[in-house]
C-alpha cells in the first residue's frame, strides 16, 4: 500500500484540494496504472475462461514452425 502525505487546501472553510509531493503523485499514478492493467487482464481471462485452447506443439504445427536441431 502506498503512503501519501497530502497538504489540504481550504477555501471558505471547506476542503477543496489535496496537494501531494511529486514523487508520491508519480507513485500513485503508477499504482493506478498497474491496477487498471490487472483489472483488464482479469476481465479478459474471465471472458476467455471457457474458450478451448491448443498446446504449444499444435500451435507450432499450425504455424509451420520447424524444430531446431540440437
Amino acid at each position: 500500500m502506498i503512503s501519501v502525505h497530502p497538504q489540504i487546501l481550504e477555501h471558505n472553510g471547506k476542503k477543496r484540494f489535496a496537494v501531494l509531493p511529486y514523487d508520491q503523485f508519480h507513485r500513485l499514478m503508477e499504482e493506478l496504472a498497474d491496477y487498471e492493467d490487472l483489472r483488464l487482464l482479469r476481465e479478459a481471462k474471465a471472458k476467455e475462461k471457457n474458450t478451448p485452447g491448443i498446446g504449444i506443439e499444435e500451435l507450432k504445427t499450425r504455424l509451420g514452425v520447424k524444430k531446431r536441431k540440437a
